[in-house]
Formats: structure tokens, C-alpha cells, sequence
């Protein structure tokens, strides 16, 4: 009996010996049995806490693209520490991106869980009900000169009518991407704890001057929830270009003294004058032009029309980037948007102008709804190259 005592307690002190206390990201299946190990030495609160802090990690301490490498580079940045050290390290993470979040706080992010379980809980405070996203953009600051310095843009989560919806207590991991001419300059995260997010402050002189084309940028703001990720965009927002982001002009030794290759030595008046070009000098390169459509811009339009014909409404939305058109449930609603759409007959598509960033197309074409009306349309479209694809970005009815 006492032999059998002193197995049972010698097992269980080998059991907990091999418990980990601290990270092992050798690969995704040592990360993850090390972190849970850690996890379960915790009290209820601190495990919560140290989710967050986590969480906090991988999407605003790393770089990287995508869940599977965002989880890589986080198992690089912790490997080998322990629970005080992460939760410091995510403390410093927290203030340096302005995120209200500090890890002696009580729980504040909902169910987080960086490996990937994106199921809804009986109560989860993520699992926001919602219709569709809207963006509000303001510029802000002064220059001195009365021209601002910065942009505000702030989203929001509304319902079916247009209103913001009440939510406390999530986390929803908010994504800012920076575009200009197709070419994506920035990208930029925050957490929407509730609906009265502050959003994202994007200073002009945090981007490149050699990059925004015409003073202009476009925006797309993404939310995640639990069950759903909305997007929105908005195109052709104004920029100060005084204060764009110009390389610095190289130092130059004020105390060098600079030879002039054609001035001859007396000493040596048959010497070859030295060349000033290297020959050996790569020859400069000049920026890359913004990728050309393959495509006609009425072939866009011809498209987005058989497909609103078809009711293949996501196909059409895909097509267009227009800010007034909304989310695709605004886009698609059976009552306000292309869903009443029963049938298009197109009768006439021209190319009205076109260069390398946008195009104009006119349109003739009667639209049938559901409910049998005909009415004959005359339509101007807007399209922009966005990475080599033409896509529409706005839309008049014309008289």
C-alpha cells in the first residue's frame, strides 16, 4: 500500500514537472501546449488576462500578414518567456499603439483566442449584431497656415436603418488600409471596444510624397466580429501635400575637400584626367508605374450590368468600388438597392475618356424591377484603376 502511495505521488510530481512555465514555440503544436500549460496554472481572472495579452501580441506586436504568420512571429517575439514577461511586453505594446488596455485592468476584450477558434460563445461579447459599417473622415490639426495636418476617420457599426449599434466590453480587432492609385502605402490595426471608438488619427506626414498620386488616398476601414468581417471605402480623399513624407537629403562633409578631376598637376601635366562617371554604376532606376488595366473600362461596366441582370449581385458588387453604394447588404437589399433589380436590357456602353488611373463610361439601358416596371436609364460611370483592374467608383443617373 505505502509502495503504491509513493508511485501515485511520484507520478503526479512527474506530471507536474513536465507542465511547461514558460513558451516553447519550436513549432505551432509545442506554442500551443506550452501556452496552455501556462494558461492553466492561473487563476480564472489571470487567464483571461493573459488571452488578452496575447492577443495583444499578435496583432499589434508583430508584423505579419495573415493568422498563420501573425502566430509564427508571435511564437518568435515570446519564445522562451514566462507570464510576467508577456503581460509586460504586452503593456508596452498597449501604450505605444494607444490602445486602452493595461494588464492589472479587470477583462475587458471579450473571448479571445489566438488560435483561431472564431465560434460564438452563449455570451460573447465579440458577436456583435450588425448590418453593415460606416465611415466618418474629418481632417484635423493646423500646419499654421489653416490646412490641416492629419485625418480622423472613424467607423462605425450600424443596423439595418443606418443607426449605430450599442455594444460594450468587445474586442474587435479594427484594420485601416492606406491606398493611393492602387498601390496600398500603409496599413494600421486598433481595438473597437464599443461603438464610441475613437478610430484612427493618419497623420499626411506619415506617408510617402513619391507614392500619393494627385494629393489623393483612399481608405478601406475592415471590423472583425465573431461571425463576420465588414468592410468599407472610401475614394479620392484630399491630402496636405506640404506635409508628405520627402526622404532626407543625403549629409554631405562640409570639411571634405572636393578634387576637381580637370584640374591638371603641374607636376604631372601628361596624367589622364579621370572619368566622373563610374562605369561600374548602376544605371538609376525611375519609379514604377502604376500597373495599366488589361481591359477596356466599358468592359467593367458591360459586366457589372449582366451581372445585376443575372442577380449575380456579388459578382457586380466585387466589380465597383463606389463608397455610396455601401456594404454589400446595402448594395444588394431587395428593396432600396440592385436586389429589386428583375432584369437589365443594355442598349448602348461608350468609352467617354480614358487614361492610366480613371475612365468614364455612359450607359443606356432599361432596368425591369420585380415588380414588372420598365424604366429607361441614361447613367455615367466612374471607374479607377485600382492594381490593374477597373472598377467602378461612382455612379450618376443622368436627366
Amino acid at each position: 500500500m505505502k509502495k503504491f502511495s509513493f508511485l501515485l505521488i511520484f507520478s503526479l510530481l512527474l506530471f507536474t514537472a513536465c507542465k511547461k512555465d514558460h513558451v516553447d514555440a519550436t513549432n505551432t503544436k509545442t506554442l500551443q501546449s506550452s501556452i496552455n500549460d501556462m494558461t492553466a496554472s492561473l487563476p480564472t481572472i489571470k487567464q483571461i488576462k493573459f488571452n488578452e495579452a496575447l492577443y495583444i501580441l499578435k496583432t499589434f506586436g508583430v508584423e505579419a500578414d495573415g493568422d498563420v504568420a501573425e502566430l509564427k512571429a508571435l511564437g518568435q517575439l515570446i519564445d522562451g518567456k514566462k507570464v510576467p514577461e508577456i503581460m509586460a511586453m504586452a503593456d508596452q505594446v498597449a501604450q505605444k499603439n494607444g490602445i486602452e488596455w493595461a494588464s492589472t485592468a479587470p477583462p475587458s476584450l471579450g473571448e479571445m483566442n489566438i488560435f483561431g477558434n472564431e465560434t460564438a460563445k452563449e455570451s460573447d461579447p465579440n458577436d456583435v449584431k450588425a448590418n453593415s459599417l460606416s465611415i466618418t473622415t474629418r481632417p484635423t490639426g493646423d500646419d499654421g497656415t489653416g490646412a490641416p495636418t492629419a485625418l480622423q476617420i472613424v467607423p462605425r457599426l450600424v443596423d439595418n436603418a443606418g443607426n449605430p449599434v450599442s455594444f460594450t466590453g468587445a474586442g474587435l480587432e479594427a484594420t485601416l488600409e492606406v491606398f493611393s492609385n492602387g498601390v496600398k502605402l500603409s496599413t494600421a490595426k486598433n481595438l473597437m471596444q464599443d461603438n464610441n471608438f475613437k478610430g484612427f488619427n493618419l497623420k499626411f506626414s506619415s506617408l510617402p510624397a513619391a507614392q500619393v498620386v494627385d494629393n489623393k488616398i483612399d481608405i478601406t476601414v475592415s471590423v472583425k466580429t465573431t461571425a463576420k468581417t465588414f468592410k468599407m471605402t472610401k475614394i479620392g480623399l484630399d491630402v496636405n501635400p506640404l506635409l508628405l513624407k520627402v526622404p532626407a537629403a543625403p549629409k554631405v562633409d562640409s570639411t571634405a575637400v572636393i578634387q576637381d578631376p580637370a584640374v591638371i598637376d603641374p607636376n604631372n601635366p601628361n596624367a589622364t584626367v579621370p572619368s566622373t562617371t563610374d562605369p561600374n554604376a548602376a544605371t538609376p532606376t525611375t519609379p514604377a508605374a502604376p500597373k495599366q488595366p488589361a481591359s477596356d473600362p466599358k468592359s467593367t461596366v458591360s459586366g457589372f450590368l449582366n451581372n445585376v441582370s443575372a442577380q449575380n449581385l456579388k459578382a457586380a458588387y466585387n466589380s465597383a468600388s463606389n463608397p455610396s453604394w455601401g456594404s454589400y447588404e446595402s448594395f444588394s437589399n431587395p428593396t432600396s438597392g440592385f436586389g429589386s433589380v428583375k432584369n437589365v436590357s443594355v442598349k448602348n456602353i461608350t468609352t467617354n475618356a480614358s487614361n492610366a488611373t480613371s475612365a468614364s463610361v455612359s450607359a443606356t439601358y432599361d432596368v425591369t424591377d420585380k415588380s414588372g416596371k420598365t424604366t429607361s436609364l441614361r447613367a455615367t460611370f466612374g471607374l479607377k484603376n485600382v492594381n490593374g483592374d477597373w472598377k467602378i467608383s461612382s455612379y450618376k443617373i443622368n436627366p
